[in-house]
């Protein structure tokens, strides 16, 4: 048997300000900048909650970036 079928412990799924997901045990307390997203179960269970949900891993400032970027460049603004 691996180490994660003997897994038998609580996570919960969490998510910091620049929407990158994590897992945590839910009996310890969240690190600062985390937040519950209300996904709690097993570990596969928050592991592929996390897959469905994250289909963009750049951080959100990164994303936000980016489309500015591509804002100005179509309103000819760009470099």
């Amino acid at each position: 048997m691996s180490e994660e079928e003997e897994d038998t412990r609580a996570y919960t799924v969490v998510i910091n300000h620049d929407e990158q997901y994590s897992i945590w045990f839910q009996e310890r307390d969240l690190p600062r900048g985390w937040v519950e997203v209300g996904v709690r179960g097993d570990k596969t269970t928050c592991l592929d909650h996390i897959e469905e949900v994250w289909t963009d891993m750049r951080p959100l400032r990164v994303r936000w970036q980016l489309e500015e970027l591509e804002r100005l460049e179509a309103a000819g603004e760009g470099a």
